[in-house]
């Protein structure tokens, strides 16, 4: 799934660039930060009917953006983050109960204020966002969309450093099991959307 998805966005991006042949340029923007914030889960025991919180821990992450270059000055990209964390239940627990995966696909665009070599930027994007349970949970892919602000420093003219601040929102839009293994479901959960911020810093080539 990765890598057709990545293969098609590369297609859409080279044929984007020959539509503005003067200022596009290709880039790749590899990236790490840190995923904090998680929403709570309202949950309930479906063996016991007790009730509690869910949440993703905060953890680390890592990923990389390909886009090009627009004459607004801007770009547009495909995103992919990915995060290895765990899910904790206070209420019942404090102790890890499975570790997660937290993967992200989006396509986006930013808007750049350039300032000499100095380019803030906000960024608006949009895709799926895929949860991965450890052992033979199933797994959940919601829609989401992401939004954020940042800034770009502009070290030579095909290489740049920023840093940026996003936050994501997971349309979970469930009221019934969630994460459901072969013989039995973990929780039943109630929630509209999940909450989840990154705070980004990378490296971008341009092409």
């Amino acid at each position: 799934m990765r890598k057709t998805v990545i293969a098609s966005f590369v297609a859409t991006v080279c044929s984007a660039a020959m539509t503005f042949p003067v200022k596009a340029e290709i880039y790749v923007s590899p990236f790490g930060g840190y995923s904090f914030g998680s929403s709570e889960f309202d949950i309930s025991d479906p063996n016991t009917n007790e009730s509690g919180k869910l949440k993703i821990t905060e953890a680390e992450h890592y990923g990389v953006m390909i886009g090009t270059t627009t004459k607004d000055p801007g770009n547009i990209y495909f995103l992919y983050s990915t995060q290895a964390t765990d899910i904790r239940n206070g209420a019942f627990t404090d102790e890890v109960f499975n570790e997660l995966d937290v993967d992200y696909f989006h396509l986006g665009g930013s808007l750049y204020f350039p300032k000499g070599k100095f380019k803030p930027y906000v960024t608006v994007s949009a895709g799926a966002t895929h949860m991965r349970p450890s052992g033979n949970y199933s797994s959940e892919t919601r829609f989401s969309m992401g939004f954020g602000g940042g800034a770009a420093f502009e070290i030579t003219p095909q290489v740049a450093l920023f840093a940026d601040v996003r936050g994501y929102a997971t349309f979970v839009n469930s009221d019934n099991t969630f994460f459901c293994g072969p013989d039995e479901c973990i929780w039943n959960i109630s929630a509209d959307v999940m909450w989840q911020g990154q705070a980004n810093v990378g490296l971008e080539f341009k092409f």
